[in-house]
């Protein structure tokens, strides 16, 4: 097996790859980094853009490009350059205690909000004031999950290319339209003018989600506002929407995290939109 490529800690390429664990390097350079061999195969699948290829180059120590020998190939032929590196470069790199091996260099994925609009998506999640990667994340992973049309980042959340955010979303961040950076009120008042029923999902709500699927209300398009970890969302953007909804608790939970709440209501709204007479069925028939 040849030796690393990479030694050096202080290698120009290293200092650069290492600063995208920072959000004002990954927002000045426009790139992300993508880690182990799930968050690659997804960069490698994905098509890229106008920009190019979403994969800009991948490091990988000996060992993970033996064990990956499929994904270093598929990077390869998609053209971008491999770089194998000694443990401690690709520690360096890396965000998590325990790296895997393979780290990825990505371009940005987000698309502008006026493109997500003109798709007319039947199903979106709006994270406004979401500040925890994580949870982030892995609400993208349960949109993705849901066969939600995409995503919208509000201005006050948390950078969606974060390392703990690419991480919490399994790959999904690959999967489906993503918009950043858009003030809540615009956010709303898009995807209302673009005919899209907008719930805020609150444990305060008035509405309660089973009494709206009963009432056979969920079969439209639909976009989900998921506030703040903490304290939710405030009134003034409960009152930009078109109702404010609950998770009904059966047990005696105090309340759900959000990540779960926002897999509960987009689970319900995707299959309100798959029963007959919702909006996918009629669309797909």
């Amino acid at each position: 097996m040849p030796g690393p490529e990479l030694t050096s800690l202080r290698s120009a390429r290293v200092t650069a790859a290492h600063r995208l664990g920072k959000r004002g390097f990954r927002g000045k350079e426009r790139r992300f980094l993508a880690e182990g061999p799930q968050a690659v195969r997804e960069a490698v699948a994905h098509p890229g853009g106008d920009a190019g290829r979403t994969l800009i180059e991948l490091y990988a120590t000996p060992e993970a490009a033996e064990r990956h020998a499929d994904l270093v190939a598929a990077a390869r032929a998609a053209g971008a350059p491999v770089l194998t590196a000694t443990p401690e470069v690709v520690a360096e790199i890396s965000d998590t205690v325990t790296p895997q091996g393979l780290v990825g260099v990505c371009r940005f994925l987000d698309a502008p909000f006026a493109e997500v609009l003109a798709a007319r998506p039947r199903l979106v999640a709006v994270l406004a004031h979401v500040r925890d990667p994580g949870n982030a994340g892995t609400v993208l992973r349960c949109a993705d999950a849901a066969g939600a049309d995409a995503v919208v980042l509000t201005d006050a959340s948390v950078d969606l290319y974060n390392p703990k955010a690419v991480r919490a979303s399994a790959g999904s961040l690959f999967h489906l339209p993503i918009a950043v950076g858009v003030p809540v009120a615009d956010a709303i008042a898009g995807l209302r003018a673009g005919g899209v029923r907008v719930l805020a999902a609150d444990g305060a709500g008035d509405r309660d989600l089973d009494a709206e699927l009963d009432a056979g209300t969920m079969g439209g398009p639909t976009a989900w506002v998921f506030g703040n970890e903490a304290w939710g969302l405030p009134e003034e953007t409960r009152a930009l929407t078109d109702g404010v909804v609950r998770v009904p608790i059966h047990g005696r939970a105090e309340s759900l995290n959000l990540a779960t709440a926002a897999a509960v209501c987009l689970y319900a709204s995707a299959r309100a939109q798959r029963a007959p007479g919702g909006c996918r069925a009629v669309t797909s028939s």
